[in-house]
């Protein structure tokens, strides 16, 4: 923790996180540093680890991690990942996209990330793991939680950074459907043999709505990370129990070429399958009463929308206009929506057309995707591309919270 970010600005408050990600553990770190006293809950057993490669780009969310005095740690510990290539239905390369333009500044396991997170908060903040929140009664004082299992308690403030699928949401802005928009795509990931013998590289493979890759991210030689990406129109696949989404998948995959007859095999033996439909978030409010989302049970966008950068920087955001408040959270969370709202839309727009460009639709859009990818990549362009690219990430004023802080304290023993 960087001393000079250090206050008492919010002690004697108490707030329940709901969520052990990035989202909730980055809040805690602030929070705590503000002197408030923090309890996170999380229905895993345990941190969940490993997970999706996510990348941080852009000046906003190294100032953040700067700021944590975590930059120099999370880059110690980046996948290193270079080019992923895409490849033609004969198996060949038609084209490729560098690691600067996939990964960003720094590219890190999401699990990795939560474990640093985590680590610099687990003294500073009670963790409780194998539970949930099953009730919130708000009145103008506190909020009261019931929780699965534990006993009753109250906090000044709840926060949902529980996720795309949020708990918090539900309970308290409405049910799912009523907040989730559908992009018509499904994406799947799981662990398989790493036959191909890649090194930290990756390979697409396409056929009309569908998208097979195989990338290895660090770690055991041994083992390759498999995503699928393919069209859908039923949002309703995601409920699905997990054989059947394994059936699914192989059906959709039935017939392919490349290596997608050794992924459906590896799919079938794996432990562990992420499977979900590609989404975002969409709520008229970021807050309601005394309770309030963050990162992506907020403004979700599965892949494409900078969602751990984003949580990063609207935790940063939150927890600083909480300490600029004392706590008062009617005005704390207006000025949290006011900063973050076009931010965070910005971010979302990023992963429209994502499922598009992973699996396009027909043969001609593929070649039409790879052509626009080699173009990319041309040494006229690829310096306005790498620019674009970060443009959403970056679109913030950040304050400097600690600097505020003591300029209002100092302003307050003044007068």
């Amino acid at each position: 923790m960087r001393e000079e970010a250090a206050t008492d600005a919010l002690r004697g408050r108490s707030v329940l996180i709901s969520g052990t990600s990035v989202a909730g553990p980055a809040l805690a770190y602030w929070l705590t540093a503000y002197g408030c006293s923090v309890t996170l809950v999380e229905k895993a057993p345990a941190l969940r680890r490993g997970g999706f490669a996510v990348d941080l780009r852009g000046s906003a969310h190294r100032t953040v991690l700067r700021r944590m005095g975590l930059w120099e740690e999370v880059r110690a510990r980046q996948t290193h990942m270079g080019a992923q290539c895409f490849l033609g239905p004969d198996g060949r390369e038609q084209a490729r996209l560098s690691s600067e333009f996939m990964s960003g500044d720094v590219e890190i396991f999401r699990g990795d990330l939560s474990e640093i997170l985590y680590e610099h908060t687990r003294d500073r903040a009670e963790y409780v793991f194998g539970d949930s929140i099953a009730v919130l009664e708000q009145t103008p004082d506190a909020v009261h939680v019931t929780f699965e299992h534990g006993a009753p308690r109250t906090f000044d403030l709840v926060v949902g950074a529980d996720g795309l699928h949020s708990n918090v949401r539900r309970l308290v802005f409405g049910d799912e459907p009523h907040h989730l928009r559908f992009l018509g795509h499904y994406v799947a990931v799981y662990d398989a043999p790493n036959h191909l013998g890649l090194d930290r590289c990756a390979q697409w493979f396409n056929a009309p709505g569908r998208a097979l890759c195989l990338g290895h991210y660090g770690g055991d030689p041994a083992t390759c990370l498999v995503t699928m990406v393919f069209a859908e129109p039923d949002p309703g696949h995601a409920r699905l129990g997990g054989d059947r989404q394994r059936a699914l998948l192989a059906e959709r995959y039935a017939g392919l070429g490349w290596e997608v007859p050794r992924a459906l095999k590896a799919l079938q033996e794996a432990d562990d399958v992420y499977f979900d439909a590609m989404a975002q978030v969409r709520v008229d409010r970021f807050s309601e009463g005394r309770v309030v989302l963050l990162g992506d049970a907020g403004y979700g966008a599965t892949m494409g929308g900078l969602g751990t950068g984003l949580a990063l920087v609207c935790a940063y955001v939150l927890a600083g206009e909480l300490a600029m408040r004392a706590g008062h959270h009617r005005g704390a969370l207006a000025a949290y929506e006011e900063r973050i709202r076009a931010y965070a839309l910005g971010c979302q727009k990023n992963a429209d057309s994502a499922g598009r460009m992973l699996a396009p639709a027909t043969a001609r859009g593929i070649r039409g995707r790879n052509l626009a990818y080699r173009v990319l990549q041309l040494p006229v362009l690829a310096g306005y591309f790498s620019r674009l690219s970060v443009r959403a990430a970056e679109n913030i004023d950040l304050e400097d919270y600690s600097a505020a802080l003591h300029d209002a304290r100092s302003s307050r023993s003044r007068e």
